[in-house]
């Protein structure tokens, strides 16, 4: 016969005497606080497992004055790459033991929030991730006085700012790998179909082709411009565009992969074989890249990573308090994007010293998988 309670009538007490511990370092053990060796946490885990201990929320919260809740305010989680960042999110608040409050605009773009963030505060949640896209002015109530009523808020995808935790990709410098490629591949006439001007990551992708073009002595020609709106047919209409005003482009980056392959299949009805006629690159490294024929080459991003550090950083604000200064000045964090190089960029993707050339960072890794599936990763927007 089973002599275990039920999980609900399991006390922190009973817990600490299985452990051979006190109450109180169950209780530090519960709410993941930093200070109990390893041998000491690993032997009240086996405890809270095999009694099935539950923890009373409510009376946690009551005691801690926490909810031990985050918000995540977010938008176009049906698209992989914010998907991607709201995974990374709830697997490191698991680790932490929050619990999520996801938030959902129905318009990026949208910049009176107010009621988002007063139904936020009523629901006293512990903090709040900002995973929506800098979209024109849609970041206007930073200047407000509502910040300052807010628990510890961190921003993902928008440009830094003094004072305010900030999550973000460097898309300058995996513009800057994808054109400077596109440029050891000896291709002079690179083409830049961009997103929607009004959103960040597009303004600082579109600056790293501009500045690396300008570093080589070349122009960044207006008419090797246009502007796509992340979708493959927008990808379409611009190649068409391009090499109506441009027939002698002879490469394209295209800043995410969707539109890439809009841009791939008019190169390739058109006669526009690629890499030979027209070398392409996107940026996302979404899985299906790999895929694409030719394989395409793309700039990877680590969304995963995006979720998990805004997640790390929001956690250490709430430790801190408001009463501590010094956790409320972080600096932000970025992350560097990677090249991954496939057949679509390449003049020569058979000739091994050609991809060492052009893959100084990782060039055994590139060499590796040309031409074969399976090099598959992460995308955003």
């Amino acid at each position: 016969m089973n002599n275990k309670p039920h999980p609900t009538q399991v006390t922190l007490h009973d817990v600490a005497r299985l452990a051979g511990v006190s109450s109180k370092t169950v209780s530090r053990v519960v709410n993941n606080e930093a200070g109990i060796s390893n041998p000491t946490r690993q032997r009240v885990q086996a405890a809270i497992q095999e009694l099935r201990y539950r923890p009373n929320m409510l009376a946690r919260s009551l005691v801690s004055r926490r909810s031990h809740t985050l918000a995540v305010v977010a938008w176009g989680i049906e698209y992989y790459g914010p998907l991607r960042v709201l995974i990374g999110i709830e697997k490191q608040a698991d680790e932490l033991g929050y619990s999520l409050l996801l938030n959902l605009l129905s318009q990026p773009a949208e910049g009176n929030v107010h009621s988002v963030l007063n139904d936020l505060v009523a629901r006293r949640v512990d903090g709040i991730i900002w995973a929506v896209p800098e979209i024109g002015d849609n970041r206007a109530w930073l200047q407000s006085e509502l910040l300052e009523n807010l628990p510890p808020v961190v921003f993902l995808s928008m440009e830094p700012r003094p004072g305010l935790p900030v999550i973000a990709i460097d898309n300058r410098s995996g513009a800057a790998q994808a054109t400077q490629h596109l440029l050891d591949q000896d291709r002079r006439t690179i083409g830049l179909i961009t997103g929607p001007m009004n959103w960040w990551e597009s303004r600082e992708r579109y600056a790293g082709w501009k500045e690396t073009l300008e570093r080589s002595g070349l122009t960044a020609s207006l008419s090797l411009i246009v502007e796509g709106d992340w979708y493959a047919p927008s990808g379409e209409r611009a190649m068409r565009t391009l090499l109506a005003r441009r027939p002698d482009i002879d490469a394209l980056f295209a800043c995410n992969d969707q539109m890439a392959l809009g841009a791939m299949r008019v190169a390739q009805q058109q006669g526009r074989r690629t890499p030979k006629d027209i070398a392409i690159i996107g940026f996302d490294d979404i899985p299906e890249a790999a895929y694409f024929w030719p394989p395409l080459s793309s700039v990877k991003q680590q969304l995963g990573d995006v979720g998990q550090s805004a997640v790390q950083v929001l956690h250490r604000l709430i430790e801190a308090g408001p009463e501590n200064d010094d956790g409320r000045e972080p600096a932000a964090t970025i992350l560097k994007p990677e090249l991954v190089v496939r057949e679509s960029s390449l003049c020569n993707f058979s000739s091994s010293a050609n991809v060492d050339a052009i893959s100084p960072t990782r060039p055994t890794k590139a060499m590796e998988h040309l031409g074969k599936d399976g090099l598959v990763s992460e995308n955003a927007p």
